[in-house]
């Protein structure tokens, strides 16, 4: 056994659209976790693995953002976000290039201090602002909060990321080896592949609509042919209204065909075999208000 490896568990928080995702995708090296600009893209906590042989092993908690809850889909991922605060061995905070400081970010601020937890600040989207602006911002940030650390990034372009991954393991325990080297994700191919369908829906689909949708996949098999492996999938798009129905499905089909070739495109790269995507479009009235279609649609409460 290596004495010199480290191991741990990091959450990353913020509030809905910091970029939560796209760092940890960019730490992993490939997609994981969905990206859309709209908010409530990360419902669960999605568990990646990132291992240096010579380091150690970082275990990522990615949570749904951090915000007031309007419903039982909303409660649920406030909790899951806010119970893992105490859970791990590192916090990483992303907030915004800016001086405002709003109430969520100072909701956040009040369950930081309850922890017990080290915090790493991460101003991301750095390369949205003048260089100049960046010192104000860590002024600002370090004047609310005593944090171990505050590193200016770029998640989309990959600034500063190495320095994000070195700080980390700087708060880390020396401790055992938890996932195969190779493990990226402790996601079943089937989550990762519904996760797909909904953020190509997110991209396509108007403001009003995507809030109101989860995905299941009724079935995925695999058969081989001449060429190699195919995967046949059938999914379900759930909304909650006969309207949103009709703008998913779209004029011929044309909305719907578009979200499935996108899709497909993503998961024949996942899965690194042809895929035979079929799509059905149904309405389930409040399904964010019931305990049976919540955890139906693969969100386990861990309590």
């Amino acid at each position: 056994m290596n004495v010199s490896f480290k191991s741990g568990f990091v959450t990353i928080i913020g509030r809905p659209n910091v970029g939560k995702s796209t760092l940890m995708n960019r730490i992993i090296g490939q997609k994981i976790a969905i990206t859309s600009n709209k908010p409530q893209t990360t419902r669960n906590r999605i568990q990646t693995v990132y291992t240096d042989m010579d380091k150690g092993q970082i275990v990522f908690v990615d949570t749904p953002g951090i915000h007031k809850a309007k419903n039982k889909l909303g409660e649920f991922m406030v909790n899951a976000a806010e119970r893992t605060l105490n859970e791990v061995d590192v916090v990483l905070w992303l907030v915004e290039p800016t001086n405002y400081v709003g109430a969520g970010e100072q909701h956040i601020i009040e369950k930081l201090k309850k922890a017990q937890t080290p915090v790493i600040l991460i101003i991301n989207k750095v390369d949205t602002v003048e260089n100049d602006k960046i010192l104000e911002y860590i002024d600002t940030y370090r004047k609310l909060y005593d944090f171990d650390e505050i590193i200016p990034t770029s998640a989309l372009r990959g600034n500063n990321v190495d320095d994000v991954i070195d700080t980390i393991f700087k708060y880390l325990p020396y401790g055992p080896q938890y996932y195969d080297e190779d493990t990226i994700t402790d996601q079943p191919e089937r989550a990762i592949c519904a996760e797909i369908v909904r953020e190509k829906a997110l991209h396509a689909l108007s403001d009003e609509v995507p809030h109101g949708i989860a995905v299941g996949i009724d079935s995925m098999k695999s058969r081989k042919n001449k060429k190699g492996l195919i995967y046949d999938i059938d999914a379900t798009i759930v909304c909650e209204k006969n309207s949103h129905k009709g703008i998913i499905i779209g004029k011929q089909g044309a909305m719907l065909k578009k979200i499935g070739s996108n899709a497909r495109y993503e998961m024949e790269r996942l899965l690194d075999a042809k895929v035979n995507l079929k799509l059905w479009v149904k309405v389930k009235k409040d399904w964010r208000d019931s305990d049976f279609l919540i955890k139906n649609f693969g969100f386990k409460d861990e309590d």
